[in-house]
């Protein structure tokens, strides 16, 4: 294969990848061990993958439908397109068999290497399929249930990878990602309203007295920053009960979890600094406030340490 093919094989999971640096906290920072590093991004490629398939937001030109066997043309069917992907996913897994996207194919290695097995990838694919079918939830308790297949696999990956699973450690990155993807849709209100989705619990919305046109509104009423301010706080709660997962681990783990932490608790810090007002855009917390909250959650974990 020639170099400008290579690269043109490779681009879509280049633009996949390069979306990490916009998350609200670090993916494989430098100071963990380079094998580390290796395989987390290798899971981070996989989920970002998911999303941006089940979001519509895969790379222009359809490299992705083709490394996975759909024709280009179909690319914007996105259950077609998620059916392609747990076919080359179980090829990930398949003892005499090799996945067809780069991505999926820079996954293989690591999930050999950590003996991962099937069910949290699938779990990422569900959610996404789940978003093709579900756009509004009415209580709480089926948003926890959402999260429990969009986000909670991504933790429990890490601590697999890190050689660090038990069941209390399970337990609480279980809340500590349920935080962190609730946070996301705070941030992400208005995104998501334009994709037709609403992750805000309607049982909440009825007792704030908040209406979808409300949320399309170009900023938030008294309403809306109530209702958003109600759910940071539960949020917030769920990353306090998951912060001790942090000073049960040490060295250079417990610094990325920190960072994990720190970020949710950022981007919380964030939205309460816009007034809780999140359709003028998405809240971003500064460099400055990550640094000051994840310090704080290190201190925090030295003292439970």
């Amino acid at each position: 294969m020639t170099g400008t093919r290579q690269a043109r094989r490779e681009a879509p999971a280049r633009a996949t990848l390069d979306k990490a640096s916009d998350e609200n906290f670090p993916v494989a920072p430098f100071f963990l061990p380079r094998a580390w590093r290796d395989d987390l991004m290798a899971v981070y490629g996989y989920a970002r993958l998911v999303d941006d398939i089940g979001d519509g937001d895969l790379a222009p030109g359809g490299g992705d439908a083709r490394h996975l066997g759909v024709d280009p043309a179909q690319a914007d069917d996105r259950l077609a397109m998620l059916d392609a992907f747990e076919a080359d996913l179980r090829r990930v897994f398949a003892a005499d068999d090799e996945p067809r996207h780069p991505l999926l194919h820079a996954l293989q290695p690591t999930v050999r290497r950590r003996s991962l097995t099937p069910e949290p990838f699938l779990g990422l694919i569900e959610a996404n399929r789940q978003d093709q079918l579900v756009g509004r939830y009415k209580t709480y308790d089926e948003l926890l249930a959402y999260c429990e297949l969009s986000a909670n696999p991504v933790g429990r990956l890490v601590l697999q990878i890190t050689g660090t699973v038990s069941p209390e450690r399970v337990r609480r990155s279980d809340a500590v990602c349920t935080a962190l993807q609730i946070v996301e849709h705070l941030q992400d209100v208005a995104e998501d309203l334009g994709r037709d989705r609403i992750y805000l619990p309607a049982e909440d919305m009825r007792r704030f007295h908040v209406t979808e046109a409300d949320l399309a509104a170009r900023t938030g009423s008294a309403a809306v920053r109530s209702l958003l301010a109600y759910e940071a706080e539960r949020a917030r709660q769920l990353l306090n009960e998951g912060t001790s997962l942090v000073g049960s681990v040490h060295g250079r783990l417990r610094l990325l979890l920190a960072g994990f932490v720190g970020g949710g608790r950022a981007a919380l810090t964030a939205i309460e600094a816009a007034g809780h007002d999140v359709l003028t855009g998405p809240p971003k917390p500064a460099k400055a406030q990550l640094l000051r909250e994840v310090g704080a959650v290190l201190r925090r974990a030295r003292r439970e340490g």
